[in-house]
């Protein structure tokens, strides 16, 4: 079974076709998936059109706490609840067509990794992406290249392909519940020695989403602590 979470917070103006998109690509691999919708905490009508779906397709789930805490507990919580062999992570937007998740299950056979994320960086990608953002990814980049030696090129894209037992030993340990979250589960992924692969993307960035300096001085911090926990605590071992 292959389980989708998709992290969801004022979007009801995408999440209609958003959910009909994912769910004709998944038609296209499979009949056995699931979607989960968490909502987290919208103050729009997302829960309520998603809802909609759910009683339309028991494939269908749509969970919510309340509250905003942020994407990287969204994509815990909805992982917590999913049952496929399978979870892809995955925005709520469809900057990212849910159409590639095909393309990085076939790379994840192929290659016999255990996680496929999507990179901007990837020789093969086709990608729009305003200049300033790719400013800002490239000196994020350069920072957790050097906090972790990571040997993925790009930690931060909305679409990531994960195997069922590598999130089963690496999820209890992740805190970050916001943008640094990515980082964090990659981070101790590689440190359990599990293969990572990046894949191509087709990226068509609508400015569906924002990030203000205070959020960015945010993620520097979060990744800051994980360095911290990780070298100095040595929390994750």
């Amino acid at each position: 079974m292959i389980s989708v979470i998709l992290p969801a917070y004022n979007k009801e103006k995408e999440i209609k076709e958003v959910l009909n998109e994912t769910a004709k690509a998944l038609d296209e691999i499979t009949s056995s998936w699931e979607i989960i919708v968490v909502d987290d905490g919208s103050k729009d009508s997302t829960f309520v059109i998603a809802k909609r779906f759910e009683r339309n397709d028991r494939r269908i789930k749509v969970l919510s706490y309340g509250r905003n805490m942020g994407k990287g507990f969204a994509l815990k919580y909805g992982f917590e609840r999913s049952r496929g062999d399978l979870i892809v992570f995955m925005d709520a937007d469809l900057d990212l067509h849910p159409r590639q998740i095909k393309r990085f299950i076939e790379i994840m056979k192929e290659s016999k990794a255990d996680v496929v994320v999507g990179s901007k960086r990837h020789p093969e990608s086709k990608v729009y992406y305003p200049f300033k953002r790719r400013i800002l990814s490239d000196i994020y980049f350069l920072i957790v290249k050097i906090l972790f030696n990571l040997n993925v090129k790009d930690t931060q894209v909305g679409l990531k392909l994960f195997r069922r037992k590598v999130l089963e030993e690496v999820i209890p340990r992740i805190l970050v519940k916001r943008y640094a979250f990515d980082v964090e589960v990659l981070a101790n992924v590689i440190r359990k020695r599990y293969k990572v692969v990046e894949a191509p993307i087709e990226l068509n960035f609508r400015f569906s989403s924002s990030i203000n300096w205070k959020e960015i001085f945010k993620i520097f911090v979060d990744t800051l602590a994980i360095a911290y926990r990780m070298y100095v605590r040595r929390y994750y071992d």
